[in-house]
């Protein structure tokens, strides 16, 4: 099962992709977040061509664990974006991933010039990654 990770900011929307396995998150591209929040198609695109079967956005938790505003705000376009592509939402942790993203550029090389249009789709693989890392983790309600 495919999925696309979503790391949605004010500006932009990082995606990352999994594999068909479920098993490795890869970034993707950075989207305009006000374009697609009138006009989803080149999310929808994306979701087609890697027939993908669910979204899972990035949750900006406080430090504490909690939801705040910003996660309201979040799960409102989400829940707006998986409706208009008839994707079901799924919501993951995402404190600390731009931090995350960041640090492993700076590690590989890559100037903070150099990170623009990196950085949120990096965040966003980091998120789905964790997705899916935690999904392998858990015991299989089926087994």
């Amino acid at each position: 099962m495919r999925v696309l990770g979503l790391d949605i900011g004010e500006t932009r929307v990082g995606v990352a992709v999994s594999d068909p396995l479920g098993i490795i998150a890869s970034p993707l591209a950075v989207l305009d977040a006000r374009g697609l929040m009138r006009d989803p198609t080149p999310l929808a695109r994306l979701a087609e061509d890697y027939e993908v079967e669910c979204l899972v956005v990035g949750l900006p938790l406080t430090l504490a664990g909690d939801e705040g505003p910003q996660a309201a705000e979040i799960r409102t376009r989400a829940e707006r974006l998986g409706a208009k592509l008839g994707l079901a939402v799924e919501y993951h942790d995402e404190r600390l991933s731009t931090a995350e993203a960041r640090k492993r550029m700076r590690e590989a090389g890559l100037s903070d010039k150099d990170q623009r249009g990196l950085l949120d789709k990096v965040a966003a693989a980091i998120v789905l990654q964790r997705w899916l890392d935690a999904r392998r983790v858990q015991p299989r309600e089926d087994a």
